[in-house]
């Protein structure tokens, strides 16, 4: 299986933005986490198939209706560990 890290800037903290990518990423069935960091940036670790995780960096891109999103980073990685569900971390 692999791993999908994501660094997601823009407003981005504040706008439902982790609600929606836990909704987002349920729909695609892949698990993994988002959080929000303290320098107001997003973390995003999911896990399923290349295509899948695709799919999920177009919603990464789009965003709740409040959110703006400046960019996306995606680093491709093994998984060292298996989720077993989407969560939003606090």
């Amino acid at each position: 299986m692999i791993e999908m890290h994501c660094t997601v800037t823009g407003k981005v903290q504040g706008v439902r933005y982790r609600d929606f990518v836990q909704v987002s990423a349920g729909e695609l069935s892949l698990v993994g986490y988002i959080r929000n960091n303290v320098d107001g940036t997003v973390t995003v670790v999911a896990q399923g198939l290349p295509d899948v995780l695709k799919a999920l960096v177009e919603y990464l891109h789009e965003g709740s209706l409040q959110a703006k999103v400046d960019g996306v980073a995606v680093e491709w990685r093994t998984a060292s560990v298996t989720y077993d569900d989407f969560s939003v971390l606090h």
